[in-house]
C-alpha cells in the first residue's frame, strides 16, 4: 500500500510540473495521476436478508476463511496457494473483513487459530469492527476442547467441528465423539454444529439424536468442466448434491451450505442460486476484498424474489 500511495504522489507532482526535474509522463500516466486521487469509493449495499440460528442473527451470505488464511483447491496450480497467502497481508485481510460488514455481512466463518484470533482482535482494536465470529474448530484424539476454548476465550458466537474431522470421525465410527464436542460447545453459551462433506456426517447425527444448532454441509452442482468424479485433482467437493438435498429436507434445523462455487469453478449467480433453491439457509463463501460488494448486490437480489424451493427456510 506504501509503495503504492508513493507512485500516486509522484505521478500526481509529475503531472502538475511539481519535480521540477524535467519529468515527461505519457497521456496514460497523466490520466492516471489525474483520476488515482479522488476515484469515489462505491457505496455500501444495505438490506442484506438475515436469519437466527439459536439466538444469533447471521446474515443470509457469510464471509469463509480459506483465502484469508492462504488455502487454494486449485486443481493442479502449484502456485496458487503462495500467491493467495502473498495477496492477504494483514491489511488486505482487515480490509475484506471490513468490506463484508460495511455491507451488511454480518459474520465471516474463518478457522480457529493463533493468526485468526490475532487478526480479529486487531481489526476490532483498530477499525472498531463488530464482525461476529464462527469459529471453525479442531478437535483431536485426547485433547477434544483446547481449540474450541480459544474460540470461547475470543469471542466467537458459535463453533462448529471441521468438515474434515468429523468425516473421518463419522467413517470410523465415532459419532459419539461429535456429541461430546458439540455438547461443550453449547454447555459455554455458543451456537454449536458440525460440518461435512460426506452426506453420512449429518445423516448420522440425526440418527444419533445429538442436538446440534445447526449444520454445515457442502452443496454445489457438477456443471462445470472440471467436474469428473474419476478424476482425483481436488475438484469437486459435493459429491451427492440430489442426494443432500433431499435428506436436508427432512432435517428441521439450520443449513449453512459451503463450497457453493466448487472452489471458484462456478460463477455466484448460479452457485448461490442452486444452493437456496435446493434447501440451504444460509451460504459461506470465500471472498476476495473485490468480490465481496458484488456477491452481496447478488445475494440480496435474489433473496429479494421468491426463491423456488421445497425445503422450508430455517432460522
Amino acid at each position: 500500500m506504501a509503495d503504492s500511495l508513493s507512485r500516486r504522489n509522484f505521478l500526481t507532482r509529475a503531472a502538475l510540473g511539481a519535480t521540477g526535474a524535467g519529468v515527461m509522463l505519457s497521456c496514460e500516466e497523466r490520466n492516471l495521476a489525474e483520476k488515482q486521487h479522488d476515484t469515489p469509493r462505491e457505496p455500501a449495499v444495505k438490506g442484506l436478508q438475515t436469519g437466527k440460528i439459536g439466538n444469533v442473527t447471521l446474515s443470509r451470505l457469510m464471509c469463509g476463511g480459506n483465502l484469508v488464511s492462504g488455502f487454494a483447491h486449485a486443481r493442479d496450480l502449484i502456485y496458487a496457494s503462495s500467491l493467495i497467502k502473498a495477496y492477504h497481508t494483514d491489511e488486505k485481510v482487515l480490509d475484506t473483513v471490513q468490506l463484508c460488514e460495511e455491507n451488511g455481512i454480518n459474520t465471516v466463518i474463518f478457522r480457529c487459530d493463533d493468526q485468526i484470533v490475532r487478526l480479529l482482535g486487531k481489526y476490532r482494536k483498530e477499525r472498531g469492527g463488530k464482525i461476529q465470529w464462527l469459529a471453525q474448530t479442531y478437535p483431536k484424539p485426547g485433547d477434544l476442547t483446547s481449540n474450541i476454548q480459544l474460540a470461547i476465550d475470543n469471542g466467537a458466537v458459535g463453533a462448529f467441528i471441521m468438515g474434515g474431522i468429523a468425516d473421518k470421525l463419522v467413517a470410523e465410527g465415532k459419532v459419539d465423539v461429535l456429541g461430546e464436542v458439540t455438547g461443550f460447545i453449547k454447555k459455554n453459551g455458543l451456537i454449536a454444529g458440525c460440518a461435512g462433506h460426506a452426506l453420512e456426517v449429518p445423516m448420522e447425527i440425526v440418527k444419533a439424536g445429538i442436538d446440534t444448532d445447526f449444520f454445515m454441509k457442502t452443496l454445489h452442482h457438477h456443471g462445470y468442466w472440471s467436474a469428473i468424479p474419476e478424476e482425483e485433482h481436488d475438484n469437486i467437493f459435493s459429491t451427492t448434491p440430489k442426494e443432500t438435498a433431499e435428506f436436508m429436507k427432512t432435517v428441521e434445523k439450520p443449513w449453512i451450505a459451503y463450497k457453493v462455487l466448487a472452489a471458484g469453478a462456478i460463477h455466484p449467480r448460479d452457485g448461490f442460486r442452486y444452493a437456496f433453491e435446493n434447501g440451504a439457509d444460509f451460504l459461506c463463501a470465500g471472498m476476495f476484498d473485490f468480490q465481496v460488494r458484488e456477491d452481496v448486490i447478488l445475494t440480496k437480489n435474489m433473496l429479494s424474489k421468491e426463491i423456488q424451493r421445497e425445503r422450508p427456510w430455517y432460522g
